[in-house]
């Protein structure tokens, strides 16, 4: 069986040792558990570990806010009376002063494979801080459950956002200690940093693919993030955040489905199927109807699409959900030239900005987009230029052969 960073920590009395003598956060959110279900702040304690405080990051420690831009606020936790700062809220990086009494940081965050998602950031930041302030920082490492293939494009500089922290791409096919390793490198930073590494890990086989399927109950890292499908499709379909189409908020499919009311998805597919057949390729699109009870399209039925992974003809290697969902929004554009479709709004704390362009951190999707003079192949070519780069990049940081 799979044993993730935290299992391997605590059967390691070298480790144990010194977490019990030291002043210890721990950074965790309710997708960090042990292999027996048991919280990481709960099984460290259990352990005579001396943590003395813990972070929670969006969506707060215990996963209570539902959705994004809602702020959490620091409380004592009920069950151990420590404190929990929160990192999505007055502040959303730890500060010197956050820092002072610790002696060690315990990183213990589930992500999903995707550059767009604050946890990246969050641990950019604790990288930034602890190499300020001389703290050591533990990076428990856990699965990437997207697994090694590269999709999207990567974030242009000067584009950073809470959802866009470093030039990475999209979908980065890295674990989070793999990808600690990669942003010390890429920064310079100096710092007393070690990655607890999982153990009988595979990162790319079937049937999980990055998951261990099987092994570990999927446990949500983020109230959206309901299932391995979403993790899978995650890198294509939170573009659609920056959009007027449903992206499946207020369904039980967030970030599975795309579709609005009185779209026509079937032609949009075929569309995209004449002119670039192979990014519909790897998963299977269904035909679907459903209706939103909150965000957008509220109480409207919509028409779309869903996208599905967990079935016998997923092709892990070709299902590249980024160009995907961008050969649809590009299909919708050539169909309806004056289609509604970019939202504007506050998008993570990013007021001037065009949402679509946080999200994909830089202005050329949204541009590629709209522009009637640049075919698919403009796009496929910067895409593989930049995934040739990327693969080369990161294989002196992979820890999972």
């Amino acid at each position: 069986m799979t044993q993730f960073g935290i299992d391997v920590l605590l059967a390691s009395p070298e480790r144990t040792t010194k977490l019990r003598t030291a002043r210890v956060a721990v950074v965790a959110n309710p997708a960090s558990v042990t292999r027996h279900q048991v919280h990481t702040v709960d099984a460290l304690l259990a352990a005579e570990c001396n943590v003395i405080k813990a972070f929670g990051p969006q969506h707060g420690m215990r996963g209570d806010k539902q959705d994004n831009m809602i702020e959490s606020e620091d409380y004592i936790d009920p069950a151990h009376r420590i404190p929990v700062i929160s990192l999505y809220g007055t502040h959303r990086r730890p500060t010197a002063e956050m820092l002072a009494d610790v002696d060690i940081v315990l990183f213990d965050l589930q992500d999903v494979g995707c550059r767009i998602y604050t946890y990246v950031a969050l641990l950019k930041y604790f990288l930034e801080a602890c190499a300020g302030c001389d703290v050591e920082l533990w990076v428990l490492d856990r699965p990437n459950p997207a697994g090694r293939p590269v999709d999207g494009l990567r974030l242009e500089p000067g584009h950073e956002s809470l959802v866009g922290c470093d030039v990475l791409p999209t979908r980065h096919g890295m674990t989070i200690g793999e990808l600690s390793h990669w942003m010390i490198d890429h920064n310079g930073y100096a710092l007393n940093h070690s990655i607890v590494p999982m153990e009988d890990y595979s990162s790319n086989t079937a049937p999980g693919y990055g998951w261990p399927l099987f092994e570990r109950p999927w446990i949500n890292p983020s109230p959206n993030a309901s299932s391995l499908n979403m993790a899978r499709c995650f890198a294509g379909t939170v573009l659609l955040e920056g959009t007027e189409l449903s992206e499946g908020r207020g369904t039980t499919t967030p970030l599975e489905v795309i579709g609005a009311p009185g779209l026509d998805a079937m032609e949009i597919v075929q569309n995209l199927a004449e002119q670039m057949p192979a990014w519909l390729e790897g998963a299977c699109l269904r035909h679907c109807y459903f209706e939103p009870t909150f965000h957008k399209h509220t109480g409207l039925l919509c028409e779309g699409l869903q996208i599905h992974t967990d079935l016998s003809d997923y092709r892990h290697d070709l299902f590249k959900p980024y160009r995907l969902i961008a050969g649809l929004l590009k299909s919708l554009r050539q169909l309806d030239p004056d289609y509604t479709l970019w939202r504007h709004h506050e998008y993570e704390y990013e007021p001037e900005r065009v949402p679509v362009d946080v999200i994909n951190g830089g202005k050329f999707l949204r541009k590629w987009v709209d522009d009637d003079d640049q075919d698919f192949d403009v796009l496929e070519q910067r895409l593989n230029r930049e995934l040739d780069l990327w693969l080369e990049e990161r294989a002196p940081f992979l820890i999972y052969r």
